[in-house]
């Protein structure tokens, strides 16, 4: 199972920081990461370090295969509101990985990355609403809460929001579809990448609506004591709404966080004026950082 480092990042990608050094026939790697989704349970991690400080900083990132039990490689778990470790902060310091184990070329770990993130887009939106009907963005927890609910206490307006919910799972689903065509083709389309935008949202808005239909019932039954799991969250049996309201908020910062996605749907898909970048040609170093 592989973990992805995109170290000492945040949502900039270009904009990391952990360097690697070319030391005869390994690099020597220092930095840190924080959100590596399983990264406790990976053997191998995907990791983009900057290898040319001196050039601008789409250009100088390298992509590289790291062994997660290796020296120098150190896994933190991250508690989160649900009460699990999914996530984890990595540490890499002086950690030496074999040039054998360089994806791409030196300097080419842009190029590479996106097509990490763009399978990755589409693997998250996805998720939960593949080819299948079963619980599609949690809409059929909502069904199922609701249809347990006294016919009395089944209101026009929560029955409205489960509607409008239910067909935008539908077109979500269908979207979906689309994607997954197209990458058995080649790479993944701009479907991924709207999907995993709309499904944050989604899961969402899915989620505040059970919790509101069950009521005060929401707020108790969960087990918030700390495990480390051995999957992602994404997916959403029946009877999890109460911890997916929680987990649903990962949705929107995971894969890309939603004002970044927006950005890219807006300037790559609709042609959109892009924001100012002042710093797109400056050499690395050069760049303002706090």
């Amino acid at each position: 199972m592989p973990a992805l480092l995109r170290a000492g990042a945040g949502s900039d990608l270009a904009g990391l920081s952990t360097r690697a050094v070319l030391d005869g026939d390994e690099w020597v790697v220092n930095g840190q990461k924080v959100w590596n989704t399983l990264a406790h349970l990976a053997d191998r991690g995907m990791l983009v370090a900057r290898t040319d400080p001196e050039k601008p900083k789409h250009k100088g990132l390298t992509y590289f295969m790291v062994d997660m039990h290796a020296p120098g490689v150190e896994v933190r778990p991250l508690r989160q509101i649900t009460g699990e470790a999914e996530f984890n902060e990595v540490y890499l310091t002086d950690a030496r990985i074999a040039d054998a184990d360089r994806i791409g070329d030196v300097g080419d770990g842009w190029r590479v990355s996106m097509t990490t993130l763009m399978n990755e887009r589409t693997t998250i939106g996805s998720a939960s609403v593949g080819g299948s009907k079963k619980n599609v963005s949690g809409i059929q927890e909502a069904i199922d809460i609701w249809m347990k609910r006294p016919a009395a206490e089944r209101d026009p307006v929560s029955r409205d929001r489960i509607a409008r919910l239910w067909i935008e799972s539908e077109v979500l689903r269908y979207t979906n579809q689309r994607a997954a065509a197209k990458a058995r083709a080649g790479n993944p389309g701009p479907e991924g990448s709207i999907a995993k935008l709309a499904l944050a949202n989604m899961n969402k808005s899915t989620y505040e609506l059970c919790i509101d239909l069950l009521g005060a019932d929401g707020t108790v039954d969960y087990d918030y004591t700390f495990k480390r799991p051995i999957d992602a969250g994404l997916e959403a049996p029946l009877g999890s709404a109460r911890k997916m309201f929680l987990r649903a908020r990962a949705n929107s910062i995971e894969g890309g966080t939603s004002e970044i996605m927006r950005n890219i749907l807006g300037e790559r898909i609709l042609g959109l004026p892009g924001e100012p970048r002042t710093d797109r040609d400056l050499p690395w170093s050069q760049v303002p950082r706090n």
